[in-house]
């Protein structure tokens, strides 16, 4: 079976007003390359439509970093996952470890987002990962499999949805996990996958936790580490693109 395409991913999380947002869309676009990698951007809600009319004919993907369960209705606020793929997204973050901390977010409010996503043609990036806590009293395989269990829906495929790991003390800290403690992760969740998809060997599972440009390389050679979810370092057109130069070409 062929190996995924690697995907690089930049949550620019609540960064980038409406000049920032396009001269950094613009800055990526003028870089990307056909091949390679597959290039996504998910800039804040309110930036997306210019950010999709700067990218054009350019090779790279749109995308939202959240979504509401529901089509419509009284929430005030939310935004549905039909909006998102009305404004040109195509792909859509639940479940970040900042949506589960800050809004108290569940796994069945994950997998309900997923749920939407997929109902509006989206491809939900599904977020899990372990806290600071949790990895120190040597819980990290069972919360983020129990996260893999409750999170995914049962209709996922692996042309339909990505995991995404971000050890959530690595975030934003400059703290990265060894190669080691990568791949262990990413190992229980290929084989949880692929104890429970036909096509889990196939899903696209991403890395995210202080990825930059200089140890890009060293965390994309990781066995089942598909691409990237990359914060602060998306948020500078060059580092971004030379993460995506350090991701093998599996085209």
């Amino acid at each position: 079976m062929s190996s995924p395409r690697v995907l690089i991913a930049g949550n620019w999380k609540m960064n980038g007003r409406l000049s920032e947002a396009t001269s950094l869309a613009q800055a990526v676009a003028k870089g990307a390359k056909t091949g390679g990698a597959e290039l996504l951007i998910c800039p804040p809600f309110p930036v997306l439509a210019s950010v999709k009319g700067v990218l054009a004919s350019a090779p790279v993907a749109l995308g939202a970093q959240d979504c509401h369960a529901k089509v419509s209705g009284a929430h005030t606020g939310d935004v549905a996952a039909e909006m998102l793929r009305d404004v040109g997204c195509s792909y859509v973050i639940v479940g970040h470890s900042e949506r589960r901390t800050d809004h108290e977010e569940t796994d069945g409010d994950v997998r309900a987002k997923a749920e939407a996503a997929l109902r509006a043609g989206l491809k939900p990036i599904v977020c899990v990962g372990e806290t600071l806590a949790q990895r120190d009293a040597a819980q990290t395989l069972g919360v983020v499999a129990d996260q893999i269990a409750h999170s995914i829906p049962e209709t996922a495929t692996a042309a339909n949805v990505v995991v995404a790991y971000e050890p959530v003390w690595a975030i934003g800290t400059g703290r990265t996990p060894t190669v080691e403690q990568v791949a262990e992760v990413h190992a229980k969740i290929r084989a949880d996958l692929e104890a429970r998809f036909a096509d889990g060997a196939s899903f696209r599972i991403l890395y995210g936790g202080s990825v930059k440009g200089s140890n890009a390389a060293e965390l994309l050679a990781v066995a089942n580490v598909d691409g990237a979810l990359i914060g602060g370092a998306s948020l500078k057109a060059e580092e971004f693109l030379a993460i995506a130069a350090a991701a093998p070409d599996r085209t």
